[in-house]
């Protein structure tokens, strides 16, 4: 942008005009990646330039070596999976500043892939959240203003099989009311940065109980809801908030929950609702097709990884010959 703006064909009248196009191309640059990322990268960054001024040593541009001394001092600090979104940080860093990239080195490239065989370990996933221990949860948070968000946002969650981010991003435009329960519009996700938007159904529950419908148009009823973001904060006092609650809520909220019922709540996590979906429903024999519609996994091979222990048992050939 500033190479064109710069240019001595232009006049500073035109240039004058440009000034605020360019302005808005950067911000459409900005937002290809979103803010979490932008945060993440930002942090990584900050973290390889302290560690390599600390010795002596220049970060940008960085020498195959540096990087090397770097991802292997790491390595007994933190994850594979950590080092790895440092690295692209690291990597970002060298191209928005147009010089040479360290990863294109041979000797680099071994070490890093001696790191991964070295200390790579399998993620440990949290656990998903089962039926029995949803129904469980949602009986014990209690019918004042936010035990009845609590149940709706759970019972929400693990029918349409959400991210945090999702979840919270859900406004009262988007569930359609019909017969059978809701439309849900989900308008952006990970997996559709570009808005594009898909539609999920949540279907009215056979029991009362745990009906995700019944619950979200209580907690609407009560809050008097009309419009706008359906989670808000509610104060110890029962006070609701107008802004729409942070997807770390999520997890504190379920967590909670499960503390209430006398379960290990560490083990469970935001994503606990989106795998227990998935994992509940391949036990009860429903279809790939069927389950990954809901889910909206675009790959078989990440929608089996991500069912994780559901489908050990179904159709297991040891059952039959033992």
């Amino acid at each position: 942008m500033t190479d064109l703006l710069s240019a001595p064909v232009l006049d500073a009248q035109l240039v004058a005009d440009l000034v605020p196009l360019a302005a808005r191309a950067a911000g459409l640059a900005d937002a290809a990646r979103s803010p979490h990322t932008r945060r993440a990268y930002a942090r990584a960054w900050s973290g390889f330039e302290q560690w390599a001024g600390a010795r002596g040593l220049v970060a940008l541009p960085a020498t195959p070596e540096t990087l090397a001394l770097y991802l292997t001092d790491r390595a007994t600090a933190v994850s594979v999976a950590t080092i790895e979104q440092e690295l692209a940080a690291i990597v970002d860093a060298h191209r928005a500043a147009d010089v040479a990239c360290p990863t294109d080195s041979r000797d680099l490239q071994l070490v890093w892939k001696g790191i991964r065989r070295t200390y790579g370990q399998p993620p440990v996933g949290k656990a998903p959240l089962g039926v029995l221990e949803l129904a469980r949860m949602v009986a014990a948070v209690g019918d004042g203003p936010s035990g009845v968000r609590d149940r709706a946002l759970l019972l929400l969650g693990f029918a349409g099989a959400l991210r945090r981010s999702e979840l919270v991003a859900v406004d009262v435009e988007d569930l359609v009311p019909n017969p059978d329960g809701y439309a849900l519009q989900i308008r952006r996700s990970k997996t559709d940065a570009e808005g594009t938007g898909q539609k999920i159904g949540i279907p009215n529950g056979r029991r009362i109980e745990t009906c995700p419908v019944r619950a979200v148009r209580a907690w609407l009823a009560l809050a008097g809801i009309e419009r706008g973001a359906v989670f808000r904060p509610v104060t110890r006092y029962g006070a609701i908030g107008s802004e729409r609650l942070h997807d770390r809520a999520v997890a504190e909220i379920l967590k909670r929950a499960a503390h209430a019922i006398g379960l290990d709540a560490s083990v469970f996590s935001g994503h606990s609702l989106r795998a227990g979906l998935a994992t509940e429903a391949v036990r009860a024999g429903v279809s790939e097709r069927a389950i990954m519609a809901q889910t909206r996994h675009k790959s078989v091979v990440a929608f089996r990884g991500y069912v994780r222990t559901g489908s050990l048992f179904l159709e297991n050939p040891a059952a039959a010959l033992l």
